[in-house]
């Protein structure tokens, strides 16, 4: 699979190899693509890359020895006996001191967890050997607890070295869809399944049905995907049953706080540690209306699943495990053919939007200068007033309301006018932007009527965004 997107990451991290003692830290959830971005970034530089197992601190060291032994083409050092990290640091450093190189530790937890000293020595290495030796050093991780500990944190010995940090999150839909052979709406529901994680796009092909695909990779037994949940949450040590009851409560539509305690007969103080890793692990996010000033704080917080494929996995798969271990597949098939268009695909589509709208806000198609863009809801999410995609823009003084309509037919006034009925009737949107103007959007995958384009024509401050682009 070709490198896709990721272009800030790369101007990033070549701002800081261009930089005096660049000391860079990526992190972020298992298949998101670090090693691929990293290794995009190494073409034509000299580096020594190195990814950490979990071996005896011996092995590793010999390991790096080759990798030095390699790069430097020196060959004693593949015979060499290490014994001390600093000794091979050492040789790295001074290889070539006219030169620019780049070290990069992938998996870094995995040597803390065979040494615990391990932060302090590379510490040490950075301090005395590494930092003035023209080295960069990467810093990588799929463990996200253990990186944000050791690497991160105020208590590591590493704390105040970094020069900057990374969190890698899924590619968003603009950038795969640029580079897909597919439909809009193909990519739409690829898309809604894989939620632009790089290692999962691999095993979906544009030349072939989803459905299939989906039969292959996820409901197979012996499909990449079918147990793709129970290796995330366990290569974090977690306790999984707790955290896969959360995640299937949400999945099933329970998104107030009080609601899951309800759900799963706990009280809500009891599951805010649970809440916590799952959010840190991007397995779920807490959302806020647009309209609340310290979103923290704010009793209006809902929680959902952020990642696709997670919400696919517990909408479609986890509740027939028992189907599927006796290659059942059809009862999962019947499901996905009964509501995954306009239960599930749907509500994907609105994230889309949301990543639309600022991919169109950012290269100036529409001007809107984003502080902000989420959602609002009144109470409750599905109920009373709410709006699929609002922004705000601070410096201008400006809001978006927009209504995404995932439907087969195009989209008619009635909808405008039932989005602007929703605005002109919420008080507590303008209480919270006194004298802001207010520019609506609707967005639709299947076009707009000739009434609703007519009434846009008579309409100033109204877009209409067909498929990824303004019409």
């Amino acid at each position: 699979m070709k490198f896709i997107g990721r272009q800030a990451e790369l101007n990033k991290l070549n701002t800081e190899y261009n930089r005096d003692s660049g000391f860079v830290v990526i992190y972020g959830r298992r298949r998101v693509g670090k090693t691929t971005l990293i290794k995009e970034f190494l073409k034509k530089k000299t580096a020594f890359y190195f990814l950490a197992t979990e071996e005896l601190e011996s092995q590793s060291m010999k390991r790096l020895a080759g990798v030095v032994a390699r790069t430097t083409k020196n060959t004693l050092l593949q015979k060499a006996a290490f014994t001390d990290w600093l000794d091979l640091f050492q040789v790295i450093a001074d290889y070539k001191p006219e030169e620019k190189k780049v070290l990069v530790i992938d998996e870094f937890p995995y040597l803390v967890k065979t040494n615990p000293a391990f932060p302090s020595i590379l510490q040490n290495a950075w301090d005395e050997i590494l930092k003035d030796s023209n080295v960069m050093l990467i810093l990588s991780g799929s463990l996200i607890g253990m990186m944000q500990k050791h690497a991160l944190s105020y208590d590591s010995p590493l704390y105040g070295r970094r020069t900057a940090q990374m969190r890698l999150a899924p590619l968003p839909f603009t950038d795969i869809y640029a580079v897909q052979n597919l439909s809009f709406e193909q990519a739409v529901e690829q898309y809604a399944v894989t939620g632009g994680v790089p290692k999962y796009l691999e095993f979906f092909e544009d030349d072939r049905e989803l459905e299939e695909q989906i039969k292959d990779a996820v409901l197979s037994k012996s499909g990449f995907l079918y147990e793709e949940p129970n290796f995330l949450l366990k290569s974090e040590s977690v306790t999984a049953v707790n955290y896969f009851s959360i995640i299937k409560a949400i999945a099933d539509g329970n998104h107030k706080l009080g609601k899951i305690a309800g759900v799963l007969g706990q009280e809500t103080s009891a599951l805010t540690p649970y809440l916590s890793t799952l959010a840190d692990l991007g397995f779920i996010e807490r959302r806020t209306p647009v309209t609340e000033k310290n979103p923290e704080k704010s009793r209006k917080g809902l929680y959902f699943i952020s990642d696709n494929f997670i919400r696919f996995w517990f909408r479609y798969v986890y509740p027939y495990k028992g189907e599927l271990e006796l290659d059942n597949m059809q009862i999962v098939l019947d499901e996905i053919h009964k509501d995954f268009i306009e239960k599930f695909v749907a509500f994907a589509y609105e994230d889309i939007c949301k990543n639309i709208f600022a991919d169109l806000c950012r290269n100036g198609t529409i001007s809107f200068t984003p502080s902000r863009i989420g959602s609002y809801w009144l109470n409750d999410f599905d109920g009373d007033t709410e709006i699929d995609v609002m922004a705000v823009d601070h410096q201008n003084k400006r809001l978006f309301a927009g209504e995404c309509k995932y439907h087969a037919k195009p989209v008619d006034a009635p909808v405008y006018f039932a989005l602007k009925e929703k605005i002109d009737c919420a008080a507590e949107i303008r209480k919270a932007f006194p004298g802001y103007d207010v520019i609506f959007g609707l967005f639709s995958k299947s076009g707009f009527t000739q009434r609703m384009l007519d009434t846009a024509k008579e309409s100033t401050g109204l877009l209409l965004i067909n498929e990824d682009h303004l019409v």
